[in-house]
């Protein structure tokens, strides 16, 4: 029997015939609704029709936002526990609360580009978090398509958002040593001087431990860092580039000395009710800093010191283009950072380059010719 359109307030739905149950022996049906005119619902009948005929219909009434449950409930043994939570909270606070009330078979490319649209136009999420929005999206109902839930995967017919470069500060020499001065005598005086002569990140330096150091070597292995809440000791580092070992000035390995020694006094005051995860960076209980306490030290610090108001990450930039501006190989330098390659070094950095290839043209004339 041919399909029937109809009428429901002021929508229009359609019924697609899908002849008898082979079991019951009862007549199968399939109605879509929620179509904003009669010509909308005619066309989407007629395509269903075609799909049922070519034998590709999929006959499917699971919403989006359940199907993204089980979708989550798979990654959990996929990535890692940071990365899941950043899925998570991503998915729970906008794609489901937006695209999740839409049947899988429903979801159109229109409708995934309005979403990104949105979130982009009434700056809800930053440029670089709309595109993490997408390649949930994307490999998400890749995943329905595999399972032959949905016959195509409609974001793979939407244009990937386009990110805008994040501004990048950094300080100067005289600004980093003026920032040290001034930090010289606060408790987390080892942090801030870590980020500035190695690069690592917040969760490496808070997640630091002495063990990890090497005092004879003058280097330090990162292994493990802390999470965004300071509530887990995660083993492993961002990515595999990222579980590196970081050589350090001899001046980091002093003050690191030094601060050994007041945690040691601190662990023999408080004997049993000293907390040891062997961290470097801890409190006088042992346990680990939080990182918004670290942030919050970290810019009373920096308004004391009337240097430029930057974010912490933004040490890690001071410290890649002071060794970029010393001429230092930019290889060492992804290295120093962790990053998978040189090609991510030289993009992030690439607005120094035009002022490191002047001077080193000016320093090889110098050579050449006296």
């Amino acid at each position: 029997m041919p399909g029937s359109i109809k009428k429901d307030g002021s929508t229009w739905y359609y019924i697609l015939e899908l002849g008898k149950d082979p079991k019951s022996g009862k007549r199968k049906q399939k109605k879509k609704r929620g179509f904003k005119t009669k010509k909308e619902a005619q066309a989407a009948l007629v395509q269903a029709e075609n799909e049922v005929l070519k034998g590709t219909f999929v006959e499917t009434e699971i919403l989006y936002k359940d199907f993204l449950d089980k979708w989550l409930e798979d990654k959990k043994t996929k990535v890692k526990e940071s990365t899941l939570s950043t899925y998570t909270w991503l998915t729970n606070t906008y794609i489901s609360p937006t695209l999740g009330m839409y049947e899988l078979s429903n979801l159109k490319p229109w409708i995934i580009q309005d979403f990104y649209n949105e979130l982009v136009n009434q700056g809800k999420l930053s440029r670089e978090n709309v595109q993490k929005v997408h390649s949930l999206v994307h490999d998400s109902l890749k995943r329905a398509e595999r399972w032959e839930l949905i016959q195509r995967n409609p974001a793979s017919l939407v244009d990937r958002p386009r990110a805008s470069k994040k501004e990048m500060s950094f300080w100067t020499q005289e600004e980093v040593l003026t920032f040290l001065k001034e930090a010289k005598d606060d408790r987390l005086y080892g942090a801030f001087l870590l980020a500035i002569t190695t690069g690592m990140r917040q969760a490496e330096i808070l997640g630091l431990r002495w063990k990890d150091i090497d005092f004879n070597d003058g280097s330090l292995c990162i292994v493990q860092t802390l999470s965004h809440d300071g509530k887990r000791l995660i083993t492993g580092a961002k990515t595999n580039a990222s579980i590196r070992k970081v050589d350090l000035p001899e001046e980091t390995l002093r003050a690191l000395r030094i601060h050994y020694k007041l945690i040691h006094f601190e662990k023999c005051e408080l004997e049993d009710g000293y907390q040891d995860h062997d961290l470097v960076v801890c409190t006088q209980l042992g346990t680990p800093v939080i990182p918004r306490n670290l942030m919050r030290s970290f810019y009373r610090i920096t308004r004391n010191a009337g240097v430029p108001k930057i974010r912490f990450h933004d040490l890690r930039h001071t410290h890649a283009s002071m060794l970029l501006k010393q001429g230092v190989n930019p290889k060492i330098v992804a290295e120093r950072l962790g990053h998978a390659n040189i090609r991510i070094t030289l993009e992030t950095y690439s607005h120094l380059m035009p002022s490191m290839q002047k001077e080193t043209a000016q320093n090889f004339g110098k050579l050449l010719f006296g």
